[in-house]
Formats: structure tokens, C-alpha cells, sequence
């Protein structure tokens, strides 16, 4: 699916929307725009957030430094004036033109029921709609912005967070004018809560089911994974998932998985919510675990595809390990600076719950292994004990050959005092040098 056939486009994103993950589809999206083109943030979702201006910032410099696009940012229109005041109702009229206009718009993570009630003052939903209905622009609804565009939504912050009775809010319908009578739920396939459920955007599959009892009968909840994207061309009626995950179908418990790379038609996802059947679209099995395995993270490290901040600094973590078992100096030491820029890269994402300390504090561990290793090599380099140790090994070798196990015994101390064990095997002695009293005390004990 080319999305730059016909003109108008909807992007939904599961999660990641400003991570290095969806740089390649954020460009395929503006490729076919003018380097001019009228593009807006709408920081509705995270506008009552008081950091809102570093948010709109990060996001500003991502889509200029990795897109190449640029925007401006069309603030939470009480932010700049009193809400129903003259000045708040001048900044909504702004906001609205702006984005009515817009060759693109774009709108990512905070609180889905903050944004449906700002949009609602704002009349901001009918200008959503309207761009959808007719098939204008290129419109990206991401994460808390994704909750929000079906005809039902997940006041997440809410349920999550307070622990308020589930219940569902009226949504902005983006998806009715194109018959999808939906409830999209984002982070569909989320695994942070390790002991608990946290899939379905926080929800976890009791409350989910709960949920499910009060939509109508002829609607679906459409789920999107995290760093997967659902994207509708408006101009030909085709709609292609894209990203590492899957897109869901959901009634009544009973899920529909379309993966990754499938392209499939309006119609054909009208059939699915309406539940007749697959239609022809690939059905495979959901992984029985959505967490980051062993093979997952040996994958990584091999290939250096990365779809989270977390499989990225485990990929190193564990390469990085290969490379000190192997006494791999030279790779420990790109893996140190790879690092570092994979932390930078993910720095401009929007959610402020990806990892970062944890990044900072794994490469802060591998510069502190990367100097002590650098400490032994100067103090005793090893490939220098190696040529005294040879010929103290073959003496010793005759020694005991000799029957003079005394003398061969003073030779194992002499060299232990120096920091060097011995092992004897069938096949001869062994030594490792494991450093002096005076380097343990010093805290300059190389690592096993």
C-alpha cells in the first residue's frame, strides 16, 4: 500500500510515536507533502501537564532532526487565556482554522478524557471528523490521541491511576464515517505491570471483559499494539498495519489478530468488527508471550533491531557481556558509544515512562566495568605475565615429572603470590591472573 496514492490519510499508533521506531513511517507519511506544508501539533492530551512546553518541544525537534518536517504547535486554547473568556474563545477559533486547514495534524500521549472534553468546548471533534469524512490531509492519532477516535474511549488515567469504576466515554467516532462502529484501545499488547495484567491500555483482561458487555452489539473493540501503527488511506480504501506488533478485532472475548504487514481492505476490516469471519485475512496465533525473551534480545544484539528503549539497552547488556567473557576490549567500548546514542535517540520520545534512568544508569555501569578492565590491563597486561609464565609452567612441568613435587609446590606459591592461579589438568597446567591482596584492597580486582 502506497499511502501517498490518495491524498488523504489516518495513522493510528498503539504507542512509540515519537521514538526512533517510527521514524520510517512518519517520513513515508510526508513524503508526498510540500517541505511548506501547514503541519500542527495539538497538545490537547498532555495540555494540563505542566512540563506540556518541554513535551511540545521534544516533539517539535523529533519530527525536524528525524523527519524533516516542520511544525508548530497549536496549544490547549485555555492555556493562553480564561477558559470561556473572550481570549480563550479567539485562541479555539485559531486552533480550529488551523487545523481544519492543515496538510497534517498530529496528536500523541496524556489523557484521553482531558482531550475529549477540551475538544468538545473547543468544537475541535467536528473538525476531526470533517477531515476524515472527506478524506483531507494526513491525520496521526497516537496513544492517549488513539483512544480517543472511535465512538467509544477508555478514560485510562482514570481507571488506572484513581481507580475509578471502568466505564466507557463517548469518543470523537472518527472511525463511523468509514462504517467502523469501534472502541480503539492503544498499548493493546502492554507488559509493564510483569505481575500483573497491564494489557489493553492498563486495563487487564477482567475489566476488558466487563467492558466488552456494555458495547453494542454491532461494535468491536479495535486494539493496537505498542510500536504498531493501523493506517487508512482515505483515497483508496486500504488500510495496512505496520510495526512489530499486531492489530485486533475483538467481540466478546473472541480476538481476530492481523500482524504486521498485512494490508487488507476498508471493507474487509468492516467484515471483521462485524464479525463475518476473516474475510481472507491472515489469522495467526498471538504469541503466548508478548515479554522480551532470551531470543528476542539474542536477535537484537545480532541484527541491532531494536522496537523499545528496553530491548535496546538489554541487546547491549548482553553484548556487551559476550565481548568481556571474550576480552573483546575494542567491542565493549563501541557498545559503551552505541549506547549512548541509542539513549539520545529515544530522548525526544513523548512518554515519559520509557527507561531512561534505567538506560543511564546500565551505561554508567559500563563505563565503570570498561575502566576497571582498562586499570588491570594497565597495571599488569597479561600477554606480558605470559612470557614468564610459560617458561615457570614448563620448569614446574619437569619439576614434578621429576618427582620433586617440593620444588614444584614453592613454584605454585611464588607465582600466586603474584596474583596468578594455577590449575593442573590432564592436559597440563592452566593459570589466570586474579590480581594481589593489594589490588583487591585498592578495588582494582578484575571482574571473573
Amino acid at each position: 500500500m502506497d499511502v501517498n496514492a490518495g491524498r488523504g490519510v489516518l495513522a493510528l499508533m498503539g504507542s512509540g510515536e515519537t521514538s526512533p521506531t517510527m521514524v520510517t513511517l512518519h517520513r513515508e507519511l510526508v513524503a508526498h507533502l510540500d517541505s511548506d506544508a501547514d503541519a500542527v501539533i495539538l497538545e490537547t492530551p498532555y495540555g494540563f501537564q505542566v512540563n506540556r512546553d518541554d513535551i511540545s518541544t521534544r516533539a517539535r525537534e523529533y519530527f525536524r532532526r528525524s523527519v524533516g518536517f516542520t511544525t508548530v504547535v497549536a496549544p490547549d486554547a485555555h492555556t493562553d487565556g480564561p477558559p470561556g473568556g473572550a481570549s480563550g474563545d479567539g485562541d479555539a477559533d485559531k486552533v480550529r482554522d488551523r487545523v481544519r486547514r492543515a496538510d497534517w495534524v498530529f496528536s500523541g500521549p496524556g489523557s484521553p478524557s482531558y482531550a475529549l472534553g477540551r475538544w468538545q468546548t473547543q468544537r475541535l471533534g467536528e473538525i476531526l471528523r470533517e477531515r476524515v469524512g472527506r478524506g483531507y490531509g494526513v491525520t496521526v492519532m497516537a496513544s492517549a490521541a488513539a483512544c480517543t477516535v472511535g465512538f467509544a474511549a477508555l478514560p485510562v488515567y482514570e481507571v488506572y491511576k484513581a481507580g475509578h469504576t471502568p466505564a466507557w466515554l463517548t469518543g470523537l467516532d472518527l472511525l463511523g464515517a468509514l462504517g467502523l462502529p469501534v472502541a480503539v484501545i492503544p498499548h493493546y499488547d502492554n507488559a509493564e505491570g510483569g505481575t500483573h495484567d497491564t494489557r489493553f491500555c492498563y486495563l487487564g483482561e477482567p475489566r476488558l471483559a466487563a467492558l466488552e458487555h456494555e458495547l453494542p452489539d454491532v461494535s468491536a473493540v479495535l486494539g493496537i499494539d505498542e510500536h504498531t501503527a493501523v493506517i487508512l488511506d482515505l483515497g483508496t480504501s486500504a488500510v495496512r498495519v505496520w510495526g512489530r506488533g499486531v492489530m485486533t478485532i475483538r467481540r466478546r472475548g473472541v480476538s481476530v489478530p492481523v500482524p504486521g504487514g498485512t494490508t487488507l481492505s476498508l471493507e474487509q476490516l468492516r467484515g471483521l468488527v462485524a464479525g463475518r469471519g476473516s474475510g481472507g485475512v491472515p489469522l495467526p496465533r498471538r504469541p503466548a508471550d508478548d515479554g522480551v525473551g532470551a531470543a528476542t534480545l539474542a536477535t537484537t544484539a545480532a541484527t541491532g533491531s531494536a522496537a523499545t528503549l528496553q530491548e535496546a539497552v538489554a541487546a547491549a547488556e548482553l553484548r556487551f557481556d559476550t565481548a568481556q567473557e571474550a576480552r573483546d576490549a575494542a567491542t565493549m567500548a563501541e557498545v559503551t558509544v552505541e549506547l549512548e546514542s541509542v539513549i539520545a535517540a529515544w530522548s525526544a520520545d513523548m512518554e515519559e515512562d520509557q527507561g531512561g534512568e534505567w538506560a543511564r544508569t546500565v551505561l554508567h555501569g559500563m563505563i565503570r566495568r570498561l575502566a576497571r578492565a582498562a586499570g588491570r590491563g594497565l597495571s599488569e597486561p597479561e600477554h606480558t605475565l605470559g612470557r614468564i609464565l610459560v617458561p615457570l609452567l614448563g620448569l614446574r612441568r619437569r619439576l614434578r615429572a621429576d618427582g620433586a613435587y617440593d620444588l614444584a609446590d614453592e613454584v605454585r606459591e611464588a607465582v600466586a603470590a603474584g596474583g596468578v592461579r594455577l590449575r593442573d589438568t590432564a592436559e597440563g597446567s592452566e593459570w589466570r591472573w586474579e590480581g594481589t591482596a593489594e589490588d583487591v584492597e585498592a578495588g582494582s580486582r578484575p571482574q571473573a
